[in-house]
């Protein structure tokens, strides 16, 4: 199925399951047909209907130059729209940031409520130099139509060892995400900004409930930029999945989204 997002973007979706709306949004690299998506949906569409979606420049989804943030918005806004123009929206890595920057832009009239699992703003000051250089690094290497270096630059960047991303050049699936590269740029350069430290002043402005999630074997940053979202929106809640890291399996993340969101929807109704 396909929108039309306000600038004339298409946005390709699926919809999956009965219940209250909810929306996944993906964080870096991914799109709705990305390996884990099916495993999440099928667990969550008993309880709600679940609408995934390829983020502009992804998958089949077009895209609209300049890129801005607020674009993204509008596209969530628009699925929002079709799902009844009330949604939960659950994002994951830097999807995460984006869902709670919508929360903010939109409010709580559009957003029922957000569940973000390990957005990953980052408030230890030292990590910003290595942060200023990787973006320079991935604007050079999009300028200059370099996709593998680019996809290769934020691989090394989140950790994986040189010879591993040398390997993964040489994988079957690396063409799929170097369609996928310029898409960087937006997640990081963009949604997170220049500046990797959780941006308070922002996220003080959300009043949909929220929920940050972490997973107990992540960073310790993981959890503390979990921890400081949670204190920071007006009603936040944290949890932490014990056993999990990054790539969180769906059969751990599904109970705390089905248990969050389902308290969420306790609390509207008593309102």
């Amino acid at each position: 199925m396909k929108i039309t997002s306000r600038d004339g973007t298409t946005i390709a979706f699926d919809v999956q399951g009965a219940g209250p709306a909810l929306i996944l949004v993906d964080g870096a690299l991914t799109t709705r047909r990305s390996q884990w998506r099916p495993e999440l949906v099928a667990l969550l569409a008993p309880h709600f209907t679940v609408y995934g979606y390829d983020r502009r420049g992804r998958g089949e989804s077009t895209d609209t130059k300049p890129y801005a943030v607020e674009r993204e918005i509008d596209d969530i806004d628009e699925l929002i729209g079709y799902a009844g123009g009330r949604a939960f929206l659950h994002g994951q890595s830097s999807g995460g940031c984006l869902a709670l920057l919508t929360a903010r832009e939109l409010g709580p009239g559009r957003v029922a409520g957000v569940a973000s699992y390990e957005a990953p703003w980052n408030d230890d000051p030292t990590v910003q130099p290595a942060w200023s250089e990787y973006l320079r690094g991935l604007d050079k290497a999009l300028a200059n139509g370099r996709r593998g270096d680019a996809v290769a630059l934020f691989m090394r960047f989140v950790g994986n060892p040189p010879e591993q991303v040398d390997a993964m050049r040489d994988s079957p699936y690396w063409p799929s995400l170097e369609a996928l590269a310029p898409t960087l740029a937006y997640d990081h350069a963009g949604i997170m900004s220049p500046i990797i430290a959780v941006p308070r002043q922002k996220l003080a402005q959300v009043t949909a409930p929220a929920v940050a999630i972490c997973g107990g074997q992540s960073p310790a940053y993981m959890c503390a930029t979990a921890r400081t979202i949670s204190e920071t929106v007006r009603h936040g809640a944290w949890r932490t999945i014990a056993g999990q890291r990054h790539a969180v399996e769906a059969s751990a993340i599904a109970p705390v989204l089905i248990e969050s969101f389902g308290a969420m929807v306790k609390d509207t109704r008593a309102a």
